[in-house]
């Protein structure tokens, strides 16, 4: 798929196969949406979480940004897209379960790590690298493990990268209470583009393993 003519002859083979055979499921999402889980997921064309997860319509509340991270809770007066969506599944849909999904061979978190856009200011690169700052203690730390910055650098940072989304989740007041009672769940996951494996987090271990 190259360009938007592309995308209309995908919609086409769409209302002709896909709508056509779940007509009675589109029928049901037209009255509402019930998703249990929401899925926080890197931007890249590579990693789509419904197909990745073999999600039907209406399965998963998905909310992609670059390099899958959640901000801090930070009640003021600016847009806060990611943690409206946040609010939005939490405390409307009830959904029961957050899922950060990081992936292998993310740019996001790459870029964090080299710097690739440490000196924007408002040119090219800066809000990508405002947003990625929120890497940077990570980065601190795997830069001095990792001088070469060699492919495990890059692991590394893709991991930190849900870590500190998990953590940042957690400084939502209607998120800790929730998980605090039982009624919501955090879960750290990452996809392995080269080999298609979802690896998982225990975060009893701190380690990510195949699911």
């Amino acid at each position: 798929m190259k360009d938007f003519n592309a995308m209309i002859d995908g919609y086409r083979r769409f209302r002709q196969q896909g709508w056509s055979e779940q007509r009675e499921r589109w029928a049901e999402l037209a009255e509402g949406q019930s998703p249990q889980v929401m899925v926080i997921a890197c931007s890249d064309s590579r990693v789509d979480p419904a197909q990745i997860f073999d999600a039907r319509p209406g399965e998963m509340f998905v909310v992609r940004n670059v390099a899958n991270l959640v901000p801090p809770f930070e009640p003021d007066s600016n847009y806060h897209g990611v943690s409206a969506a946040l609010e939005f599944a939490v405390t409307q849909l009830e959904v029961s379960e957050l899922v950060v999904m990081g992936h292998g061979f993310c740019g996001g978190c790459a870029a964090a790590l080299t710097g690739q856009f440490d000196r924007a200011e408002h040119g090219a690169g800066h809000f990508i690298a405002h947003w990625i700052d929120m890497l940077s203690g990570a980065r601190d730390r795997i830069r001095a493990a990792h001088p070469a910055l060699d492919r495990a650098a890059f692991q590394t940072m893709e991991q930190e990268g849900v870590r500190v989304s998990l953590a940042n989740l957690r400084t939502f007041p209607w998120i800790a209470a929730r998980e605090q009672a039982g009624t919501l769940k955090l879960h750290g996951s990452i996809f392995a583009v080269s080999d298609g494996v979802l690896h998982v987090l225990d975060e009893t271990t701190d380690s990510f393993a195949p699911a």
